[in-house]
């Protein structure tokens, strides 16, 4: 008896780990289907990168946050928004979206940083003001860090900056995990994100309530395998990640404008973005009363403040001025 229910479990739990598959393989299709690229792909060092172009103007460069991708600055608004007066280049970071993340490398922000530097040098950016949200702001922080020349300017959006215990390291690592890993998120992993994920989205709108753009959020985009991977990959790198930036913040040359909820149940804004404020030589912190972890869904305007402020920082870049402008340029810096 013990070995013929033994046998029986076994036999059901292989029947619904089949059906499980088929079911997400099928979703994920669907979702494919349904959001087809709409961006361009750039190729850099084998790693093939899809990103989302509008507008013209000074560039700027949108790095979005962990489970989602750059549809979140479109539902947002944000990338319309600063498309009206900006050269917008918002791109799936590697594993995200459509952008490929080879599992030969660790996907640290600095690696994805140099990746993302080389691939705007190949699309023919010459400078940037780069915007991070969320898990971004560790990417844009360390690109800022490498390319102080290129980068003209930060914007941070509800950062993660420093070490701090997280239960979600240890709960939601699991499908980056070879094999065992593999298996769960083709499979079961996308099912119990799925049923988790109102509860997820509650907690990073809150204490507002969830905002009606982020329904347009393509859901099963997220809950791919791949995208599975990716998420839980850098949920595990998330503590050691910000150990080691926070170490070389005071090296920041480039000015930042932080922005943060007060009321953030994702990111305590006090324990990063107060204190990243006041690490860093050129920055200014605009802390936003009674918003949470989704502050470029709460409050457009403050984030379109904070990109506007440093562009007016840093001034327009010298290959976009008109030869007029760049005539009395030069007769300003030469006293005339």
């Amino acid at each position: 008896m013990g070995s013929t229910g033994l046998s029986t479990g076994a036999i059901l739990t292989a029947i619904g780990l089949a059906a499980s598959f088929f079911y997400v393989r099928a979703r994920t299709k669907q979702a494919e289907r349904e959001n087809p690229p709409l961006g361009k792909f750039v190729e850099v060092d084998g790693v093939r990168l899809h990103y989302l172009e509008r507008g013209t103007g000074p560039t700027l460069v949108l790095l979005h946050g962990n489970g989602v991708y750059s549809k979140d600055f479109e539902t947002s608004g944000i990338l319309q928004r600063a498309a009206e007066h900006y050269h917008v280049i918002a791109f799936d970071r590697p594993g995200f979206g459509y952008s490929e993340r080879p599992r030969s490398t660790v996907w640290t922000p600095d690696k994805q940083a140099a990746l993302l530097h080389r691939a705007l040098g190949q699309i023919g950016v010459e400078s940037a003001i780069v915007l991070g949200h969320s898990w971004g702001t560790m990417v844009a922080l360390a690109m800022g860090l490498q390319q102080p020349g290129f980068v003209r300017g930060l914007v941070l959006l509800s950062g993660y900056f420093y070490p701090s215990m997280r239960l979600d390291a240890f709960t939601l690592t699991q499908p980056a995990v070879p094999i065992v890993g593999d298996l769960l998120r083709y499979t079961v992993s996308p099912l119990i994100t799925r049923a988790l994920w109102p509860g997820m989205t509650k907690r990073m709108f809150a204490p507002k309530p969830v905002d009606s753009r982020f329904n347009a959020f393509p859901v099963w985009m997220a809950l791919r395998p791949k995208q599975l991977r990716a998420a839980a990959a850098e949920t595990a790198l998330m503590i050691p990640s910000a150990a080691s930036l926070s170490k070389r913040y005071a090296e920041l040359k480039v000015p930042s404008v932080i922005v943060a909820g007060t009321k953030d149940r994702v990111v305590d804004a006090g324990h990063n973005s107060e204190r990243l404020n006041e690490r860093l030589a050129m920055s200014q912190l605009e802390l936003v009363p009674g918003v949470g972890h989704m502050s470029h869904y709460a409050h457009p305007d403050r984030v379109m403040a904070a990109i506007d402020d440093i562009a007016a920082q840093v001034g327009e870049p010298a290959h976009m001025r008109t030869p007029e402008a760049e005539a009395l340029a030069r007769a300003s810096e030469s006293g005339v």
